[in-house]
C-alpha cells in the first residue's frame, strides 16, 4: 500500500510528465489517425501511381530497360536507386540525381509499370496531404532534432503511463472497475480518464514504445553503417567509380538465387557518399508476414556482379523494423486498421481528459 508521501511523489511525476508531453502526443495521435489509412487515402487522392490491370503472371521487363528509359527522359542525370513501390503493385521507381554527391532531397523519381515500362508519373520529393502528415508526425519539419524531441516526449509519455498505473492501482481496490462517479464534474472527468487509460493501456504502451524506437532509426542505422561497412569497403577506399556497370538485372537475379526466401525491395547504385563506390547495395526482405519487416542488405560487385556480402541486420535494427508495423497498424487489413483507429481515438480521449483535469484543478486552486 502506498503511503501518502509516495502518492504525492507519484502524482507529481504523473502530472508533470503528462503536461510536458501531452500537446506533442495529441499532435501525434491526430496525425497518426489518417496515417493508419494512408493506402486508402492515397488511392482516393491519386497521390500514388497505379499500374494498369494485366493478366496474372505477366512478366516484368528488365530493370536495365527501366533505368535506360528514365535516363532517356533525363539524360543529364544519373541513377542513384531503383526500388519497388511497397504500396503499389507492379510499380518501380527510378531515383535520379544530377551528380553522385547530390543530397537525397534533390532526387527526382520516375515511376514506371514494371511489366510494360510505361511511365506512370514523375515527381521530385513526395508531396500531398499524407506526406505532410507523415513528416509532421515523424519529425515536425525539424529533421533529426525534431525526431529526437518526439522520442523524448514518447519516453515521458511512457513514464506518465507507468505513474498513472501506480496511482490508479490503490483506487481499483475500493471501486468496481469501470465505475464513473457523478458526485462532481471533476470526479466524473477523473473516472473517465482512468477508465479510458486502463482500457487502452497495453495498446498505448506498445505504440508509445515502438514510436520511441522509430525515432532512433536514423541514429541506429548510422551506427550500423559506421561499424559494419568500413571494414568491408576498406579495400575499395579512394577508388574511382567503375567506368561501366554490370547489368543491374543480373545482379538482382543473382541475389534472388542466393536468397530464395527473400524478395528484392531496392537497389542502390555505386556511390561515394551513401554506399560503396564499387558495389551495388541490394536490399531484400522476407516474403512471409512475420519476416516481411526483416531486411537483409547484399553487396554485389558493380563490375562483375559477384556477390560480396549478405548479412542480416543486427538485433537492434531488426527490433526496430519489427516495431514499425506495430506503431502504424497498417499491415493487418481494414478491420485491424479500424481497431487501431478506435484505440487511437481512445488515447486522444485520455490525453484530453488529463488536460481537462489539470485545468479544473488549477481553476479550483485559485483564491
Amino acid at each position: 500500500m502506498l503511503s501518502s508521501r509516495a502518492i504525492r511523489r507519484w502524482s507529481f511525476v504523473h502530472t508533470w510528465s503528462s503536461l510536458v508531453c501531452t500537446l506533442f502526443l495529441l499532435m501525434l495521435c491526430l496525425t497518426g489517425l489518417p496515417l493508419i489509412f494512408h493506402d486508402e487515402i492515397d488511392a482516393l487522392t491519386g497521390d500514388e501511381p497505379v499500374a494498369a490491370a494485366m493478366p496474372e503472371g505477366t512478366p516484368d521487363v528488365s530493370l536495365d530497360m527501366l533505368g535506360s528509359k528514365a535516363l532517356a527522359l533525363h539524360p543529364h542525370r544519373i541513377i542513384r536507386t531503383i526500388f519497388y513501390d511497397p504500396d503499389a503493385p507492379h510499380v518501380v521507381k527510378v531515383g535520379l540525381v544530377k551528380s553522385m554527391n547530390a543530397p537525397p532531397d534533390t532526387m527526382h523519381f520516375v515511376a514506371m509499370d514494371s511489366r510494360t515500362a510505361n511511365v506512370l508519373g514523375e515527381d521530385g520529393q513526395p508531396h500531398g496531404v499524407m506526406n505532410f502528415m507523415l513528416v509532421l508526425h515523424t519529425e515536425m519539419f525539424a529533421g533529426l532534432p525534431g525526431t529526437l524531441l518526439l522520442g523524448l516526449m514518447g519516453l515521458l509519455f511512457v513514464l506518465a503511463l507507468i505513474s498513472g498505473v501506480v496511482l490508479y492501482a490503490p483506487f481499483m481496490r475500493r471501486l468496481p472497475f469501470g465505475t464513473v462517479r457523478k458526485t462532481s464534474t471533476r470526479t466524473r472527468w477523473l473516472d473517465l480518464h482512468n477508465l479510458t487509460g486502463a482500457v487502452a493501456l497495453l495498446w498505448i504502451l506498445v505504440v508509445g514504445l515502438s514510436g520511441v524506437m522509430n525515432t532512433l532509426a536514423r541514429p541506429l542505422f548510422g551506427l550500423w553503417t559506421m561499424q559494419s561497412l568500413p571494414p568491408l569497403l576498406a579495400p575499395y577506399a579512394g577508388q574511382p567509380l567503375p567506368a561501366t556497370l554490370t547489368p543491374v538485372q543480373g545482379v538482382v537475379d543473382s541475389v534472388r538465387a542466393r536468397l530464395p526466401d527473400m524478395e528484392v525491395t531496392s537497389v542502390i547504385f555505386p556511390t561515394t557518399q551513401y554506399g560503396s563506390p564499387r558495389h551495388y547495395v541490394v536490399w531484400t526482405r522476407g516474403r512471409e508476414p512475420v519476416t516481411s519487416r526483416l531486411f537483409t542488405p547484399v553487396l554485389a560487385d558493380a563490375q562483375n556482379g559477384r556477390l560480396a556480402m549478405a548479412h542480416g541486420l543486427p538485433w537492434y535494427l531488426r527490433a526496430l523494423e519489427v516495431s514499425r508495423p506495430l506503431h502504424f497498424g497498417d499491415y493487418g487489413g481494414l478491420l485491424f486498421k479500424l481497431a487501431w483507429a478506435l484505440l487511437d481515438i481512445i488515447t486522444i480521449a485520455v490525453l484530453w481528459s488529463g488536460l481537462a483535469l489539470w485545468f479544473k484543478r488549477r481553476r479550483g486552486a485559485r483564491p
